[in-house]
């Protein structure tokens, strides 16, 4: 009779349970489906980087911003680089992949960045695999110049799961030097970025308030939580309705935990360990080389979830993540 219960149990666990699929786009890049429905898309060909767009909560909600892939009335239409969740650096090697040519204007102090512009490169997937529980995908990612010579590679997996009433994607960073020594400069905006939506946002235009507030795990919230450095940032508000959050858990083996963060009312979201002085003047320069062979491990949890960061249970999410 026990065995016949534990098995019916089994399989009621097994039926309920969220079944994954990726499928692989024609442009090269990826889509990861949970039950037959998006989670996220990784787009590899619109920009001067990778990025994840859109990314769907636990409520089927999308917790990314449209714009610059869509333009949508009533969103805010600023800072076209901020795609999704993506990573970049204003500047590596004197090269930036943070912003894109979309970003500038036309003054010649916009123009002459330009000229430092580069790229970060899906070269390949080393790994795409839909599992019983999860989904998995590691590109490998070639960092360019402005010339298109590479000075950087990216070892760059993204585990995507899910939870009773949330939706988690790790990413896990390997930044080597492959080609000769790398200099990563102290930079405000640089780092692994998420733009939530327009209404989630603390502030959504000039004198125009959002839904959305900002909290960390050391009590600081809205734009007061902007460089401070914490284990973990939780940003939350209204969409479609619905009161929902994503929080970033910076893993205590990733590169300078605590992370600060460059965390922004507008809805810019930032986890920033390359930049100590320029989010701290007081801070020491954190300007950095690896040598040839060296690399930079960089690990961070997106948790979706529903709420603010007590209901989501942020701070129970972030003591399982920090144990793995």
């Amino acid at each position: 009779m026990k065995l016949l219960l534990a098995a019916s149990l089994l399989l009621a666990s097994l039926a309920s349970a969220a079944q994954f699929t990726v499928e692989k786009t024609a442009s090269g890049g990826a889509i990861v489906k949970v039950d037959g429905q998006v989670f996220a898309e990784y787009i590899v060909d619109q920009a001067n980087k990778p990025y994840l767009a859109p990314v769907f909560g636990p409520t089927g909600k999308q917790m990314t911003r449209n714009y610059p892939m869509k333009t949508i009335e009533g969103e805010q239409h600023d800072h076209p680089h901020h795609r999704g969740i993506c990573f970049g650096s204003e500047g590596i090697n004197g090269v930036e992949s943070w912003a894109e040519r979309a970003s500038f204007g036309t003054s010649p102090k916009s123009e002459e960045r330009t000229i430092h512009l580069g790229s970060e490169k899906h070269r390949e997937f080393k790994t795409l695999e839909a599992k019983p529980d999860s989904a998995i995908l590691v590109s490998i990612i070639d960092y360019l110049d402005h010339d298109g010579k590479k000075y950087l590679e990216e070892e760059r997996t993204m585990i995507f799961s899910v939870g009773e009433g949330t939706r988690s994607i790790e990413m896990k960073q390997i930044l080597t030097a492959t080609e000769g020594p790398v200099n990563f400069e102290d930079k405000k905006d640089a780092g692994l970025s998420i733009r939530v939506p327009t209404e989630m946002a603390v502030e959504m235009g000039k004198n125009q308030k959002g839904s959305g507030h900002i909290i960390n795990s050391e009590g600081h919230t809205d734009a007061d939580a902007w460089a401070k450095r914490a284990k973990w940032c939780d940003y939350y508000g209204i969409v479609g309705g619905e009161h929902v959050g994503v929080a970033m858990l910076n893993h205590p083996s990733s590169f300078r935990f605590p992370t600060p963060w460059h965390v922004r009312t507008y809805g810019l979201f930032t986890a920033n360990p390359f930049g100590t002085k320029s989010l701290d003047k007081n801070a020491p320069d954190g300007a950095y080389e690896l040598k040839k062979g060296e690399y930079t491990f960089l690990r961070h949890l997106f948790f979706f979830h529903m709420g603010d960061e007590k209901e989501g249970k942020v701070a129970e999410a972030y003591e399982a993540f920090a144990k793995k």
